[in-house]
């Protein structure tokens, strides 16, 4: 089983930037694939960003498109999102999930955090 507990979240006004952190716990995190998805009021969620155990990234890029970067630290067990130039449109709850097996790097995370709010004002 693996813990996740998302921080970092907040009020921000439009073109500003925040960190997300997500730290694990429960298995060795250098095991894990890690990703960061969203889900705005009325929508599905949405992926955002993983990044492997191996640190290869993969992005939404229609959604991010440069904006975002995600990075993982294994000494700290824990994995970011800094968010650069947000929009109101970036405003969501914003989770972390963990895997370790195969199969896409953007689907089928079984272990999820709470969630961390983000609100982007115009």
């Amino acid at each position: 089983q693996v813990q996740l507990v998302e921080s970092g979240g907040g009020l921000v006004q439009a073109g500003g930037s925040l960190r997300l952190s997500c730290a694990a716990s429960g298995r060795a995190f250098s095991t894990l694939h890690m990703a960061w998805f969203r889900q705005a009021p009325g929508k599905e969620r949405e992926f955002v960003a993983t990044i492997s155990r191996n640190y290869a990234i993969i992005y939404n890029e229609d959604s991010v498109k440069g904006r975002f970067t995600i990075s993982r630290n294994n000494a700290k067990n824990t994995v970011y999102l800094q968010m650069n130039s947000l929009k109101p449109e970036d405003t969501a709850v914003y989770y972390c999930g963990a895997k370790s097996g195969a199969g896409p790097m953007t689907t089928q995370y079984p272990y999820w955090g709470q969630g961390t709010q983000v609100t982007v004002s115009s």
